[in-house]
């Protein structure tokens, strides 16, 4: 490893840092747009797909009528509403998981640097120093490793909050098509 630093070292490096960033910024906002025409659609639903049930319920004739009809809003609005809940989840999800596949990539670059920096550091140290770099070394190996444990255990709670939040949805899910097929009773 050279220790000195060359103007087309440095001119490469800025090159990759901002074609990295572009990625990232590009990564982020395709998510951003997919979130836009979520909400277009959600919005479009909103205003005339959904319209014609809310009239009827206002032009009930008798109490009766109008609690049919409320609660036949009830079941497509909350269907509707846990559509769109997992849409944004699926989005969010996507881009983060993108994004953390890049950090994931990058992290694994710098802790190779690094490893191969201590390395050469320990070839032109001075005779007798062997056992400091040795606990030095240690003290690195001992530091990825706690990080990659880290990794995997919040890799795991993800994946446990995942199945909690796709349990609860379908929970209430399966709530609103039970209320909704006793009030028709």
């Amino acid at each position: 490893m050279s220790a000195t630093f060359t103007v087309e070292q440095f001119v490469t490096a800025n090159m990759n840092a901002v074609s990295e960033a572009q990625a990232l910024a590009a990564t982020a906002f395709g998510g951003f747009e997919k979130l836009v025409e979520l909400n277009m659609a959600a919005t479009k639903t909103a205003l005339f797909h959904n319209s014609g049930d809310f009239l009827s319920a206002f032009s009930a004739s008798s109490p009766t009528d109008a609690l049919a009809a409320q609660a036949a809003l009830v079941k497509p609005l909350a269907e509707q509403s846990i559509a769109y809940a997992k849409s944004v989840y699926a989005i969010a999800t996507e881009t983060s998981s993108e994004l953390s596949k890049v950090a994931e990539e990058k992290f694994a670059e710098g802790q190779k640097a690094v490893t191969v920096a201590v390395e050469n550091i320990a070839k032109n140290a001075p005779a007798g120093s062997e056992s400091v770099f040795a606990v030095f070394r240690s003290a690195v190996s001992a530091g990825q490793n706690a990080i990659e444990a880290a990794k995997t255990s919040a890799k795991k709670a993800v994946e446990v909050a995942e199945t909690q939040a796709a349990n609860l949805t379908e929970t209430a899910l399966n709530s609103v098509k039970t209320t909704a097929t006793s009030r028709k009773k």
